[in-house]
């Protein structure tokens, strides 16, 4: 069930009216049962798999306070990642890893056919285990203690605002909120709908209406040269921004109209100064639960600076696997983890936000290196993405026919590259002042007449766009 479809334009109304007509007691229940029929609705047969890893981690976490041996809760944990993570690695990465080992035996002439599987990938499940691991190694830690009723777990692990793509979150964060009683906050849910609304419009308006172009180019890459290729790059830069956190806002919005706050997902990203920066405005679920769970745990700083590159680089290279089964992938984390090494020999440790045009150039510069690095996560394989770079600048030595020629390559009329232009253009300006103010509370605080012409406009815009068709959101794939 998609959240830009009429399916759940029906499930979100009706989950909403029963939760706070239902006595708190059983609010957890509701949330478990629409949760299960919201992820049931895609496959209905990889239920089990969440089930299955629920009951392992409850089982685990509840094994470990009953003894307090740390060799007895280390085995514990040990077997609990092996298991969650080999549900993960057996519908993700077997074929992967298959097609990998047949390639690099064929480099010494060894023949072997690969052995390949016929599954689909479960819907999530990259995010939906990243949470259960992290509430066993918090049981393990001792920073929460291990939850009894099995009931309200398994509706925190699969809380479906965020169960198919984040915000992956911690125990402590949301658990609570799903077991207190939550009273009905007029302000909490009015600002949830224009969250959704915004997320709407980022996925709607601007993330699919790219989406074909961008998909268009990157299947078929060695059709295109010149600026139809940066124009390919930078349109799927501004997509997988405004279909993520489009979703992310979504969700949290979702959560808020039943009492309930996620953790903040996005934060102006392109606007950082930083590659290290851009990873604390960027997919903060993530790049907090890879720090706390892997980058601490293999030294993080505090060591010497060999060994710290060291640890930033194998972050970055799981998390870059994390995302798909390509070595592309792989290639996207390794370079900004190598980004991040550099900058960490290059910038002072501490140093003033600069001002002015300093600070427009680091924002410039952050921006086309992330531009860079997607052309490996978009790509379909490293040899395409190397032809992308490449022949970026083809034809450049005419500019104007360059510009000209890549925009009718690609096939972009005016009639769409105006409102796309200007959508985007409303976007840096909404993501510039979010730096510093809410841009939601901004608008509510106007004069009626004002704020509502801003929200029927945006829903009228969201409604048209809809009226054509919306796409899966990009990170249901991961």
């Amino acid at each position: 069930m998609l959240f830009n479809s009429l399916a759940f334009a029906i499930f979100l109304p009706i989950v909403f009216a029963v939760y706070w007509l239902l006595p708190h007691k059983y609010r957890w229940a509701l949330i478990f049962v629409a949760s299960y029929y919201f992820y049931m609705s895609w496959n209905a047969k990889y239920v089990v798999l969440i089930l299955f890893t629920t009951v392992a981690s409850y089982s685990a976490a509840r094994l470990m306070e009953k003894k307090d041996d740390k060799k007895y809760k280390q085995g514990i944990l040990a077997v609990t990642t092996i298991v969650c993570l080999g549900v993960l690695f057996f519908f993700k990465y077997f074929n992967f890893l298959s097609d990998s080992l047949t390639d690099l035996l064929g480099m010494f002439s060894i023949q072997l056919h690969p052995v390949t599987l016929k599954i689909l990938l479960p819907v999530g499940i990259s995010f939906y285990t990243f949470q259960t691991l992290s509430y066993v190694i918090d049981v393990y830690r001792g920073s929460v203690k291990a939850e009894r009723h099995f009931g309200k777990y398994a509706a925190f692990i699969s809380f479906f605002p965020q169960l198919v793509a984040g915000p992956i979150e911690r125990t402590s964060n949301l658990l609570p909120q799903i077991k207190e009683e939550r009273k009905f906050d007029y302000h909490q849910a009015t600002y949830g709908m224009k969250l959704m609304t915004w997320g709407f419009f980022k996925k709607l308006v601007i993330a699919d209406v790219v989406s074909p172009y961008v998909d268009s180019i990157f299947n078929n890459p060695t059709k295109y040269s010149g600026f139809s290729l940066v124009l390919a790059t930078l349109f799927f830069t501004i997509q997988i921004y405004c279909d993520f956190s489009g979703y992310s806002d979504i969700a949290i919005g979702t959560s808020k109209l039943l009492g309930i706050d996620l953790m903040t997902n996005f934060k102006s990203p392109y606007f950082s100064q930083s590659i290290k920066e851009f990873w604390s405005r960027w997919h903060i679920s993530l790049s907090t639960w890879f720090k706390d769970y892997v980058y601490i745990p293999l030294g993080g700083n505090r060591c010497s600076k060999f060994r710290n590159s060291i640890n930033l680089m194998l972050t970055f290279l799981v998390s870059g696997l994390w995302h798909g089964s390509n070595w592309t992938f792989v290639v996207w984390g390794g370079i900004h983890g190598f980004a991040q090494v550099i900058e960490n020999r290059l910038l002072p440790k501490k140093h003033r936000t600069s001002t002015g045009l300093v600070k427009a150039i680091r924002i410039a510069f952050v921006f086309c290196f992330c531009a860079f690095a997607w052309v490996f996560f978009v790509s379909n394989s490293i040899g395409d993405a190397f032809y992308v770079i490449t022949h970026f600048f083809t034809g450049i030595g005419d500019p104007i026919n360059y510009i000209i020629s890549g925009y009718s390559n690609i096939g972009m009329v005016k009639s769409v590259m105006v409102p796309v232009t200007f959508s985007i253009c409303l976007l840096a300006v909404y993501d510039y002042i979010s730096l510093k103010y809410d841009c939601i509370e901004i608008i509510s605080k106007q004069k009626k007449i004002v704020r509502y012409s801003i929200y029927w406009i945006l829903v009228i815009i969201i409604l048209s766009i809809r009226a054509g068709g919306a796409a899966e959101f990009v990170y249901f794939q991961f």
